[in-house]
């Protein structure tokens, strides 16, 4: 049987973690001295249409962050395939896609893990930067050394300097507009691919101010946003491109960006852009006004921004290399409970129904808070065989079907883990 991934609770002089519902401070900071996380350098967080965040680590592996728990996947009880996470991503499957440096790439859903590396794919290079989804369900991966790999699934083409336009094999972001054009980051410029075409802006050609590109995003009105810069250099700073071929250049020199390396951007639904810096902190640029959160002012933990996400309820999760922040104007809500006459009076596992069966049953479940939630199934011998729940839930009760069209007559077990509570119960599959 696969070891189950540890979930962390947090202590009493924990005291950032607060109810389900509730608003408190603006600023919480999660490090490993006070929270499940497992390592302090936050790469990337993503978070999932079920509230989950997951939080990818250089050292720690993949957290997901439910509520108040932690679920830690790492080498020891998991196919992850490296603990140093650069980048995670989630497709329109809710799939996750978790890039490692010199590990190759691993994919993890309600099946289970996959892994693809340079000796069992197409993978150009084992360190993985990005990955972006296109509505076509294609996967453009990004790998440092490698150049772009684009995957269907099953047929993998990669795209580097020797057989395509692409500027450098060292790409990093990777941005799909609303006409479907590839906009994709390199250290030697910016290039898009928009059907069988190449082109290339540089600070040669363009007004770009580095040929560094450390991030790509659209805004709503299709305004490119991108993020330039080197930590061995001085230029660099903040772009906008618009879709008529506008350019404006945001340096510290004419604009309030606190420093000229540029890692990271986000947009939230006001259309104000969040920008993390190589130094001078987190900036909020509404297109007018620029407002800086640093050490000397904030709680944010460093200077250096990697990424920044921002979840439904208008959090932002920052990424640094000392932690992971999260804020939010009016105060941080971690999670919005339905009404309470709709909750379930506790955490409960029921008998499946029909039991015997012949080839199909349910189960069902209960939470009275929102939880990371797992539901497998078991033979005799405890080998896992199927993973019907790997996700957050909110609270409630829940019917979940189970097939056995592949499975022999015999006795097996489904067990049901959300946050303490774990419970596990036989079902009988007469043929």
């Amino acid at each position: 049987m696969q070891a189950n991934p540890p979930l962390y609770h947090p202590t009493a002089n924990a005291s950032v973690f607060r109810p389900s519902g509730t608003r408190g401070t603006e600023w919480i900071v999660y490090t490993q001295s006070n929270s499940g996380l497992p390592n302090n350098f936050v790469a990337q967080v993503v978070a999932d249409v079920n509230s989950s965040k997951w939080i990818g680590t250089l050292g720690g592996g993949l957290a997901a962050f439910c509520d108040s728990s932690w679920t830690i996947f790492n080498s020891t009880n998991s196919q992850i395939p490296s603990n140093a996470v650069f980048s995670v991503s989630l497709d329109s499957q809710e799939t996750k896609w978790i890039g490692t440096i010199s590990s190759g790439l691993g994919t993890f859903n309600t099946t289970g893990w996959a892994v693809f590396n340079t000796s069992n794919s197409g993978l150009p290079d084992d360190y993985v930067v990005s990955v972006a989804h296109d509505t076509g369900g294609i996967h453009w991966i990004a790998t440092y050394g490698g150049g772009l790999a684009r995957f269907d699934g099953s047929n993998w083409q990669v795209f580097n300097v020797n057989n395509s336009g692409l500027p450098d094999n060292n790409v990093f972001p990777i941005a799909i507009d609303g006409q479907g054009k590839i906009w994709i980051g390199t250290d030697s410029g910016l290039a898009v691919l928009s059907g069988n075409t190449w082109q290339v802006f540089t600070t040669n050609n363009s007004m770009l101010p580095d040929n560094n590109i450390n991030s790509i995003q659209i805004d709503g009105n299709n305004n490119l946003w991108i993020a330039t810069g080197d930590a061995q250099t001085l230029g660099g700073g903040l772009v906008k491109v618009t879709p008529d071929s506008q350019w404006t250049v945001y340096t510290t020199g004419n604009s309030g960006l606190p420093n000229r390396k540029v890692w990271s951007i986000a947009i939230d639904n006001m259309g104000r852009k969040w920008i993390g810096t190589g130094g001078g902190g987190l900036a909020v640029f509404n297109d007018t006004i620029w407002i800086v959160f640093n050490q000397q002012n904030s709680e944010l933990p460093d200077s250096l921004v990697y990424f920044i996400e921002i979840d439904q309820y208008g959090n932002k999760w920052i990424s640094t290399t000392n932690g992971l922040a999260v804020y939010r104007e009016g105060g941080v809500i971690l999670d919005v409970s339905p009404d309470d006459s709709f909750a379930p009076g506790g955490f409960s596992l029921s008998q499946n129904y029909p039991n015997p069966f012949n080839p199909s049953t349910n189960i069902r479940f209960s939470i009275s808070s929102s939880q990371f939630v797992t539901l497998n199934v078991y033979d005799v011998l405890g080998c896992e065989i199927a993973t019907l729940i790997n996700e957050c839930r909110e609270v409630g009760n829940y019917e979940v079907p189970f097939n056995a069209d592949n499975l022999g007559s015999g006795i097996y077990f489904y067990r049901l883990q959300a946050g303490t509570y774990s419970k596990t119960k036989k079902l009988l599959l007469l043929r």
